[in-house]
Formats: structure tokens, C-alpha cells, sequence
């Protein structure tokens, strides 16, 4: 067979099946190649267990740091709620006191020449009470003090249903990174066969004389920058699922595959987003709650301005031995015993402080009054983000469409490139023009998946609606 026969034989042959590393001289045929969905495992990431957003957020839930560090604040909140604690009940001790003495003793007296004295004598005294004080009227403050309790309850608890919604919401944006940076190992790796199926076009037509060596250097040269930016790439979907298990309190080495792909809903309403915002935000009621809280230390204040009237009764024993007591020149020992019960009324009045109540009152105003500038400006920062937030989410939207369609084009403009090129029609700079094209678009589609997905996370973190009544909203 003739030079040219081999050649034009060679053209006319379908696309060579496997391809062949850019170090190796063996070449096998291989099938043109084609595109496989983004959401499929990457080949160059070794095997691993499959992990869902479900049990991602599962895991979270319960191994967080932060959400554990706040359910123990809401437990340290509740157990402050007490009528006790606002000064309601009365309060009971006990005492008891005993305690010994070795004394020397001298007594001198006129009617007598000689001193007496005892030396080393022994007494003891022995105490006991038990005492109750119960305040029954001190301005209402023990009422408001309890108000004031419960709201700190409730301010504590939306803080962490906020710790709660944001903690979700970052591991589901993590899960999703996880998501989009294996969507382009897939996107490089696509690339990759078609460059090789370059390689091996370029290879066989330098064989039969018909392209020059420098075509399959350069062919080369474009597969192994793919490959480098493979490598890049997989160190970024190792640092993502770094991240991710970070936030679910896990081994950071722990290797898992994301089983779920990203899925954007399309139909959110802005009238009823903004309205949850306003409603539900927990960051906002947090702030409502502390308004309440201002409120209450300044009617705290003005409590204390009243009388404080209390009850008080106890019971007691004192026994007195006293062992070094004269009587005449003759030393003996004198027993006293005294107990019962006692009781009555105590009241305080205040009258003048140095001005002091009307300081702590002006302050109690002034932080009311802060508490509710930082209300307006949580609303108002909320409103921000939501429709920053919804603006993302509409034009993410429609880039996503557009690019939907416009990854098709590319994938068929490859694939007529690469049969041009097979035919000799198309020179390799068209080719790497088209396939570097197609890359470029399939990288653009993940991140703008992505960037739509993560506007509709903030929206329902925003909104509240990640977390409704112990279920999660992926």
C-alpha cells in the first residue's frame, strides 16, 4: 500500500478509541468522546462513601459547636426563670454557731485583800436560728424583675434558632461548594479526552507525513496545562470538604462523595419572602426581646424609688457556760439559756441617694432608646440583604436559563470541531478554541447554579424557613 493511500485511509477512519497519555508512544482507537452530566462522579476522585444534604445537616445539627454551646445558654436561661430569682419568695437560714474559750481569769475587789483568780477556765456558747424574710411589696420590681426574665428567655432562644438557621445554611452552602467543585473536576476531565483524542488525531497524521511534530507538542503542551489545572482543582474539592466537615464537627480527613446535585427552586415570591423576613427573622426578634428587656430595667428603676416592706420571724436557742465566774471568792460555772420565737415587720424607705436613682433612670432611657435604634437598624439591614438577596436570585435565574442552553451549543460545537479536525478542515488552534469554549461554559453553568442556589439559601435562612418545627428545609 502507498504512502498516500495509507494516508488518505487514515483520514477517513473513524476517531481513534482510547486515548494515549502524552508520555507514552502506544496509541489505542478510542470513540469520539462524550459529554457526561456534571452532577456524575468525577473518575479522578477516588471512591467514598455517598454523603446527602439531609444527613450532612443531620450531622450538623447535632456535632456543631455553636449550636451545642447555645442550647446550653437556653438552658442556663430557663433555669433563671424563677419566681425565686425575681425576689417573689421569701428566703429561709439556718445558723448555728458554737464556740469554746479558755480564759484567765483576775477579779480584785475592795472588800477583799487577796485576788481571785482563775487560771486555764473554760466557757462555751452555743447559737442556733433559723430566720425567714419574705418581701411583700417593693414597687412591683419582684413582677417585673420576673417579666423581665422570661423575656431573656425567649431572646435566648431566638439567638440560637439564629445560630440554628445560619449554622444550617452554612453547611448547605459548604455541601453545594463540595457539589460544584466535583462539577468541574468532571467539566477538566472532559477536556482532557478531548484533548487526548487530539493527541492521537495529530499523532497519526505525523505518522503518515501530513502534520508536522510541532502539531503534537502542542497538543501535548494543551493537554498537560489541563492537567495541571485538574490537580488545582481537585486540591480546591479537597480544602471544600475541609470545610464541610468542619461545620458537621467531624474529621477533616474524613472522604465522603456528595450524593445530591444542585437543584434551584424557581418559583419564590418576593411579597411573601419579605413578609416572613419581617415576621420570622429569629436575628429580629432577638432584637424586638431586647427592646423588651430596655423597657423592663427601666421600670426596675423606678421600682426601686418605692418602700421595700418585708415579714421576718426566726426562731432561736442561745446557751451561755460560763465557767470562770466569781461568786464571792468561790469560782463557778453560770449556765444561761435563751430561746423562742421572734417576728415582726421590716420596711425601708428610700429618701436620698446622692441623686443616684435619677442617673441609673436617665441611663435606663437612654438604652431603651438604643435598643430601639438597633431594632430599626436590624430591620433595615434585613431588608438589605433580602433584596440584594432576591435581586441575586432573579438574575442568577435567568443566566442560569441562558447558560442551560448555551452549554448544548458548546458541547455540539466541540463535537463538529473535533470531527472537522479529524477530516483536516480545522486547524488545532480552532479546535482548542472550541474545546477551551466548552470548558469555560461548563465552569460558568456550575457557578452560576451555585451563586442562584446560595441566593435562595439566604432568602429562606433570611426568612426563617430553613428550620420549621424540628424538620429542615434543604
Amino acid at each position: 500500500m502507498s504512502r498516500s493511500v495509507l494516508a488518505a485511509f487514515l483520514l477517513a477512519a473513524p476517531l481513534p478509541l482510547l486515548a494515549q497519555q502524552p508520555v507514552l508512544p502506544s496509541r489505542q482507537p478510542t470513540t469520539q468522546p462524550q459529554s457526561k452530566p456534571q452532577t456524575e462522579k468525577p473518575e479522578t476522585v477516588a471512591p467514598a462513601p455517598f454523603l446527602t444534604l439531609a444527613d450532612a445537616i443531620r450531622t450538623g445539627i447535632e456535632n456543631n459547636y455553636n449550636i451545642r454551646l447555645s442550647r446550653q445558654d437556653v438552658r442556663i436561661a430557663e433555669n433563671n426563670v424563677t419566681r425565686g430569682n425575681a425576689g417573689q419568695l421569701p428566703t429561709v437560714n439556718g445558723n448555728f454557731t458554737r464556740t469554746f474559750n479558755r480564759n484567765n481569769v483576775r477579779q480584785e475587789s475592795s472588800s477583799r485583800p487577796e485576788p481571785s483568780i482563775a487560771n486555764n477556765a473554760k466557757s462555751n456558747l452555743l447559737n442556733g436560728n433559723v430566720a425567714a424574710t419574705w418581701t411583700i411589696f417593693d414597687g412591683f420590681g419582684m413582677f417585673i424583675a420576673y417579666d423581665r426574665l422570661q423575656a431573656l428567655e425567649q431572646s435566648q432562644r431566638q439567638l440560637t434558632r439564629a445560630t440554628l438557621e445560619e449554622t444550617v445554611a452554612a453547611i448547605t452552602d459548604a455541601y453545594f461548594v463540595v457539589v460544584r467543585e466535583s462539577g468541574k473536576i468532571n467539566s477538566i476531565e472532559e477536556a482532557l479526552k478531548i484533548g487526548q483524542a487530539r493527541i492521537d488525531l495529530t499523532q497519526a497524521r505525523v505518522d503518515v507525513g501530513v502534520s508536522a511534530k510541532v502539531e503534537v507538542l502542542t497538543a501535548r503542551v494543551d493537554y498537560n496545562a489541563d492537567r495541571s489545572a485538574l490537580i488545582q482543582q481537585q486540591e480546591a474539592l479537597k480544602t471544600a470538604k475541609i470545610n464541610l466537615n468542619n461545620l458537621l464537627g467531624r474529621n477533616p480527613n474524613l472522604d465522603f462523595q456528595p450524593a445530591d446535585s444542585i437543584v434551584v427552586s424557581p418559583n419564590l415570591n418576593r411579597d411573601v419572602v419579605l413578609q416572613a423576613v419581617r415576621q420570622n427573622n429569629p436575628r429580629l426578634q432577638q432584637a424586638r426581646l431586647n427592646t423588651e428587656v430596655a423597657t423592663y430595667d427601666r421600670r426596675l428603676v423606678r421600682a426601686s424609688r418605692f418602700p421595700q416592706i418585708g415579714l421576718t420571724t426566726g426562731y432561736g436557742l442561745n446557751r451561755n457556760i460560763n465557767g470562770a465566774a466569781f461568786f464571792g471568792t468561790q469560782l463557778v460555772t453560770n449556765t444561761g439559756r435563751t430561746y423562742g420565737l421572734n417576728y415582726g415587720v421590716v420596711a425601708s424607705v428610700p429618701i436620698f441617694d446622692g441623686f443616684n436613682r435619677n442617673r441609673l433612670e436617665q441611663n435606663a432611657r437612654i438604652v431603651e432608646e438604643q435598643s430601639r435604634l438597633q431594632l430599626d437598624q436590624a430591620q433595615l439591614q434585613l431588608d438589605a440583604e433580602a433584596e440584594q438577596a432576591w435581586a441575586q436570585y432573579q438574575n442568577r435565574l435567568q443566566l442560569l436559563e441562558l447558560e442551560e442552553a448555551n452549554i448544548l451549543l458548546a458541547r455540539e460545537n466541540v463535537a463538529i470541531a473535533l470531527e472537522r479536525y479529524r477530516l483536516g478542515l480545522l486547524t488545532p488552534l480552532a479546535l482548542r478554541e472550541a474545546q477551551r469554549t466548552q470548558l469555560d461554559a461548563e465552569v460558568r453553568l456550575l457557578d452560576i447554579r451555585y451563586q442562584a442556589k446560595q441566593a435562595e439559601i439566604i432568602l429562606r435562612r433570611l426568612s426563617s424557613g430553613l428550620v420549621q418545627e424540628g424538620t429542615v428545609q434543604p
